[in-house]
């Protein structure tokens, strides 16, 4: 049986595509081949990148705009080298340079995520890199469910379809936020996410799909109890189109 990487006991996460997504995120990190790197992980959310980052040695500081999400990660951190703060991902201005950015699930909530763009292009070093991770737009998860939902909520009738799934043993919360608006404002493509990138500056490095169709109910009830259905689905979308998965792994450089 394969050894799950240490810096995984370092995350609340348990599902296979966040511990994927994390995989991704580390693995880019490391490519820098720098002992002492410095890393910003902006939205950081309740800190589970942020630690697993910190507990392989890296200098780490999380930023996030949700007061509660920075109070848990504090809460739970153990670590001298990662340090939390709140701050609003769209108006802050850094002062350092890092050798790493990380946006992880992030830049779809931004009315304007080219901003944000801007501002990590210019504090991220030379030779480093900008990782990002968003939902594909277009994808299965966004289209069947993300959508269908906020368009219910704006209008309150999605409080039927929360109970019944409360009933079925789901909430709204997830791990990596414990933030209680998290509606998606930007629904990317290939294109228009790379576009977005693209016109900052950035030069993407690598691009890797997340999961299929795991996360959609009603078949979620069976993943979330057999976790070896989340692995095939996960195995299953490194083979097919990215514009058929339900996110994008991405890693960018200047």
């Amino acid at each position: 049986m394969k050894t799950s990487p240490s810096y995984h006991s370092f995350t609340t996460y348990k599902d296979y595509e966040d511990l994927k997504r994390l995989d991704f995120i580390v693995n880019s990190v490391k490519e820098i081949g720098n002992n002492n790197i410095s890393v910003i992980d902006i939205g950081c959310g309740n800190g589970n990148i942020s630690m697993a980052l910190g507990s392989l040695g890296f200098s780490v500081t999380g930023v996030d705009i949700d007061k509660a999400s920075i109070d848990k990660a504090n809460s739970i951190n153990k670590l001298p080298n990662v340090q939390f703060k709140v701050a609003d991902a769209s108006t802050f201005t850094i002062d350092n340079n890092y050798d790493a950015v990380i946006c992880s699930e992030v830049l779809e909530h931004l009315d304007k995520p080219w901003e944000l763009a801007e501002q990590i292009f210019k504090i991220l070093k030379p030779g480093g890199v900008f990782v990002a991770t968003v939902p594909n737009g277009h994808g299965p998860r966004e289209i069947f469910i993300t959508r269908p939902m906020q368009w219910l909520h704006k209008r309150n009738l999605d409080k039927p379809i929360i109970s019944f799934k409360k009933f079925l043993g789901y909430d709204s919360a997830t791990l990596q936020s414990s933030n209680e608006d998290l509606t998606h404002i930007q629904f990317y493509n290939v294109k228009t996410f790379t576009d977005v990138l693209n016109k900052v500056g950035f030069k993407n490095v690598k691009w890797e799909n997340a999961d299929f169709i795991e996360r959609i109910f009603p078949y979620s009830i069976l993943t979330k109890r057999i976790p070896l259905l989340q692995k095939i689905d996960c195995d299953f979308a490194d083979h097919i189109p990215k514009q058929l998965t339900c996110g994008f792994y991405t890693s960018w450089t200047k």
